[in-house]
């Protein structure tokens, strides 16, 4: 029987995922191209020999999404495989629309096929959209753990943006590390709150190597605890799955992918935000964890927003900045920079748009909805410099960091002093999950 041609969907996360788990070793199929997009600056590199195993001594080329079709015809492509996350499912549809009418089959890889079993107890952290509140989430569930006297080894949802051969498996433990591995401000804010709490994480491409690496971490593991990334399905097996959902978004809990699948996993369902979200939004989120999941625990949770310095903003002109993925394929109209500017009393929020340059404008471009704020884009060197260019040629009186880490670290803001720094800190409110855990 002859090998089918594969093309591996991705945006440089789950599909590297994907064909470790389904295809590396797999004599039945030739993956002959991986695709990119919804991250900058990934298509172009190759998924290296060192990591693709002895069927691809060549490695596996990586082309921008935009050239399927192309790609199809050119490679006699039999089938391709869909590989990343938070996804509208009529994008997700349209995409299979131009797979099928070039003459492949569409194929989504279920829960079953990848996940990764631990000889450690697992407890994986997801959410149906990003920026739920996730990470907040898993850092409190740490907390939790770790005051029950447990080791807790955290493992992140993958964001290989650099050398790929490099990054096969990372771990930081110090704030040095994040230099060590070249951290984008991406990697920098899901890793530094961890290690700042006090706990080891680990990230990169192969995650059974990462796997087999926390279990064994020198400074000891009783729990791994899986933090997810975007939407997506947890790639080791769960213990406890937690899912966070969002009523600020209420309704795409079950029109994303793969949010709902997310959703119908979980043990655990936290409806985030509520101090923020409108009463009829909380209950439609509700509703649909009933409709979908009822046999789910289902627990209310508040971030409350605080400021170093309220007084720095009340009448003052304010350039919000948020997290950037929430922002961008996240599709957020407010973060928690914008939340505090208005709590507090700013006079206005400062438009970045017509003061944005190179990558940053870029952005703006390829995600017109974002509005008045400024994501804290940073996936290479190029685009952090077009990030601090960006804050500083804009006019304003104060700087609202709303990221989760202090971003004066990563760029140098030139506005006056008292308007530069991280004055924003979300963190959960969440009732009691000694219980639960």
């Amino acid at each position: 029987m002859a090998k089918k041609n594969v093309i591996i969907i991705g945006a440089a996360g789950r599909d590297f995922h994907n064909f470790n788990t389904c295809f590396r070793d797999n004599e039945d199929y030739r993956v002959v191209a991986f695709t990119a997009a919804q991250i900058p600056d990934i298509a172009g590199r190759k998924y290296p020999f060192e990591l693709a195993g002895k069927l691809y001594p060549d490695g596996i080329p990586i082309y921008a999404e935009a050239d399927l079709e192309k790609l199809i015809k050119e490679m006699k492509v039999d089938e391709c495989v869909f590989s990343y996350s938070d996804i509208p499912y009529n994008r997700v549809m349209h995409l299979g629309a131009r797979v099928n009418a070039a003459g492949a089959d569409f194929k989504m890889l279920g829960a079953g096929q990848n996940m990764l079993k631990s000889k450690k107890p697992v407890v994986a952290v997801g959410a149906v959209r990003t920026g739920c509140g996730k990470s907040q989430t898993s850092r409190r569930i740490i907390e939790i753990l770790m005051k029950m006297g447990l080791k807790v080894v955290a493992v992140r949802h993958p964001m290989p943006y650099g050398n790929i051969a490099e990054q096969k498996v990372q771990r930081y433990a110090t704030l040095a590390d994040l230099v060590k591995h070249k951290c984008t401000i991406e990697e920098m804010e899901e890793y530094e709150p961890h290690v700042t709490r006090g706990n080891v994480i680990y990230a990169g491409v192969d995650y059974q190597a990462i796997l087999t690496a926390a279990e064994n971490d020198p400074d000891g593991c009783d729990i791994i605890l899986w933090d997810g990334g975007n939407n997506d399905f947890p790639f080791y097996k769960p213990d406890l799955c937690v899912t966070v959902t969002d009523p600020h978004r209420a309704g795409h809990e079950l029109s994303y992918y793969p949010g709902e699948i997310t959703l119908r996993l979980a043990d655990v369902v936290v409806i985030n935000k509520i101090d923020t979200s409108a009463p009829e939004n909380i209950q439609t989120v509700r509703e649909n964890i009933a409709l979908v999941n009822p046999r789910a625990i289902v627990i209310d949770a508040a971030s409350p927003i605080t400021v170093d310095k309220p007084e720095l903003i009340k009448g003052k002109a304010c350039l919000a900045i948020e997290d950037g993925p929430t922002l961008t394929h996240g599709e957020m109209k407010i973060g928690a920079g914008t939340v505090a500017a208005m709590k507090w009393g700013a006079s206005r929020l400062v438009d970045p748009r017509e003061y944005a340059v190179g990558k940053i404008k870029e952005t703006f471009q390829t995600y017109p909805g974002i509005g008045t704020l400024l994501p804290a884009m940073g996936y290479g060197k190029q685009q952090v410099t077009d990030l601090e260019k960006t804050i500083n040629a804009t006019p304003c009186d104060v700087v609202v960091i709303g990221t989760p880490i202090d971003l004066n670290r990563i760029v140098k803001i030139t506005q006056p002093a008292d308007g530069a720094g991280r004055f924003c800190k979300e963190d959960e409110e969440i009732m009691d999950f000694y219980e639960v855990i």
